[in-house]
């Protein structure tokens, strides 16, 4: 058995393939050089998810904190609401969540001048110091909650 191509086997053989025997060093180094394009772009969507997630984790637990601030208030008697604010650690606190500090700041005012029976309070939380996330600093704008409470309900709750 002759395992050397007479000269119509090579030409046979030419034909098959096209004349091509494999890739070039030059066509493989842009495949590579498209293929690290396209993986550079897919690794900074990670990040950008990263720091989404990061946001809205604070978003939460900055809404969870304005909350409870909200429902110890909404379960005061309406006429002793500035005493439960002193009592619960004043209008301004730092009160801490899953590890993280909040600045709450509690308002309450009368929602209209001289006439003490209706009252809007605002609670605003927001996280204390800034986040660092792959180098980057952001500030997250907190939360604020409002509501208005009145006594002019029927009640033992009821005010003058």
């Amino acid at each position: 058995m002759n395992l050397t191509l007479t000269k119509q086997g090579r030409a046979a053989a030419l034909r098959r393939t096209g004349g091509e025997d494999g890739f070039t060093l030059i066509e493989t180094s842009i495949a590579l050089v498209v293929m690290m394009v396209v993986g550079l772009g897919a690794a900074s969507l990670f990040f950008y998810a990263i720091g989404a997630n990061s946001t809205s984790r604070d978003r939460e637990l900055s809404m969870a904190v304005a909350q409870q601030q909200m429902e110890r208030l909404r379960n005061t008697e309406f006429l002793d609401l500035e005493t439960t604010v002193t009592a619960i650690g004043g209008a301004n606190k730092t009160e801490i969540s899953a590890g993280r500090s909040y600045e709450v700041a509690t308002t309450i005012v009368e929602t209209f001048a001289g006439n003490a029976s209706v009252k809007t309070v605002t609670v605003q939380v927001t996280p204390a110091g800034d986040t660092v996330l792959a180098g980057i600093t952001r500030v997250f704008g907190g939360v604020t909650l409002v509501t208005v409470r009145s006594s002019t309900g029927v009640g033992p709750n009821a005010g003058p």
